[in-house]
């Protein structure tokens, strides 16, 4: 059984060790060197520092991805623009955890006023990644060609976005 939950204190090991796997072994991330636990606590604190969702998906027992977003840009005027992170276990891709998960961060990314989700994807040949965000209704917008080195390689940056609640339409409350 799966379940999605707000993250906790304990679970910060096992969300460190899911994306040190992504560190090391993809091109998913741009970051080289595997940030610490206490590096990873740091930026979920920061996370929720601003009401914002931190999110894991649980299933028997462990935590099989996790996903936040945070505001776009540090500027007070990118408060209702987010950009998302998710990140599953190795072992859990592929099965629909994904969509579940991502679906969820939508929503109370909605009810904590996000108006605008930004995808930053590392590597524009992340095709798992694309085809998740496509599913849950975000939009191409543009592509940073050969912005990140890693592996050797040039790596592109594709940028992706969805329109939330009443997005632009509206002045926020």
């Amino acid at each position: 059984m799966i379940t999605i939950r707000s993250s906790r204190d304990e679970d910060i090991h096992r969300i460190t060790e899911i994306y040190s796997y992504y560190v090391l072994n993809t091109t998913y991330t741009f970051e080289i060197d595997p940030p610490s636990a206490e590096e990873m606590t740091k930026r979920r604190i920061d996370v929720l520092s601003k009401h914002l969702p931190y999110l894991v998906a649980e299933q028997d027992g462990l935590v099989a991805g996790y996903a936040s977003c945070n505001w776009f840009k540090p500027r007070a005027a990118y408060r209702f623009a987010a950009e998302l992170s998710i990140f599953l276990h190795h072992d859990a891709c592929g099965k629909g955890l994904g969509r579940q998960l991502l679906n969820a961060l939508i929503e109370k990314a909605e009810l904590a006023g996000i108006r605008k989700l930004i995808a930053v994807i590392g590597d524009s040949k992340n095709e798992r990644s694309l085809a998740l965000h496509r599913a849950a209704g975000f939009s191409h917008v543009g592509t940073f060609k050969s912005c990140g080195w890693k592996f050797n390689r040039w790596l592109d940056v594709y940028l992706m976005d969805k329109t939330i609640g009443e997005g632009g339409t509206t002045p926020p409350e």
